[in-house]
């Protein structure tokens, strides 16, 4: 397997997000933006997600390991790592976790939460992800969407989500993101897929997966297209020139104005 990546912040701030693969193994984390709002970790995300990508990457390289009990394995170690924080304030440091492994004769993947994985079938494409924090708390995200981004309101909107939803993250009522519990990874979606079944894969955080799925901008195809021609980088170039049009989210509301981007693109 041949993997080619890329990751670049959304603005000023530390990218969030992280990437790492193997000549078998491709991962990315995004973390979960605190919005401003106390963790209770002294370290801070992006500190989190470079070692919880450390810490799965080694615990993967074990093909007899199963994708959920590396990140599990993962989760504890991390946990262990900082001891003197908080780890249970519900705003502990996390992040969402896509991973495509090639076995021997399947490609495994694991998502948790709303990092994708597109899989090209000849032409076909098969997006593998998990929405469920789409469905928690509506009421409150189309009061972000209402304001414009860099805005007072925005601000104020976007901490009353995040608030909202740290009270039902990793819970069975509201969606699941790797933390500080290593039971998160069981939640994850699972599968595999015949190697010959797949001609390529890309492996992103949401913030490269909008130019698909919120800015319409492109569709799956062109996705591949660009990869191939252009790379990760250029994929995320694209990213940027859209968002550029609409710096303060009125034809597309988001978050943020540009979000940490990641793409691992993965080829046979």
């Amino acid at each position: 397997m041949r993997v080619c990546l890329n990751t670049q912040p959304g603005g000023a701030g530390l990218n969030e997000d992280w990437v790492g693969s193997t000549p078998s193994l491709a991962v990315v984390l995004d973390g979960l933006s605190t919005a401003g709002l106390s963790t209770g970790c002294s370290h801070g995300v992006p500190w989190y997600v470079a070692h919880l990508g450390g810490y799965l990457t080694a615990a993967l390289a074990d093909h007899d390991r199963s994708l959920s009990d590396g990140l599990s394995e993962a989760i504890e170690r991390v946990a262990a790592h900082h001891p003197e924080c908080d780890l249970s304030n519900p705003g502990t440091p996390s992040a969402t976790v896509a991973i495509l492994r090639q076995g021997s004769t399947t490609l495994d993947h694991l998502v948790l939460a709303d990092s994708p994985i597109v899989l090209d079938r000849a032409g076909d494409y098969e997006v593998i992800t998990d929405l469920r924090v789409d469905d928690v708390l509506p009421e409150l995200q189309a009061e972000v969407a209402g304001h414009e981004t860099h805005t007072p309101g925005h601000r104020e909107a976007l901490q009353r989500l995040v608030r909202a939803q740290r009270e039902v993250r990793n819970t069975p009522e509201g969606y699941w993101v790797a933390a500080s519990t290593p039971e998160a990874a069981q939640h994850a979606l699972t599968g595999a897929t015949p190697i010959g079944e797949a001609q390529a894969a890309a492996v992103m955080s949401d913030g490269v997966s909008r130019l698909v799925t919120e800015y319409r901008m492109a569709d799956w195809a062109k996705v591949f297209t660009v990869l191939r021609t252009e790379g990760p980088y250029g994929l995320i170039e694209s990213v940027r020139k859209i968002e550029a049009t609409d710096p303060t989210g009125r034809r597309w509301p988001r978050y943020k104005s540009g979000d940490d981007a990641t793409v691992a693109f993965c080829q046979w």
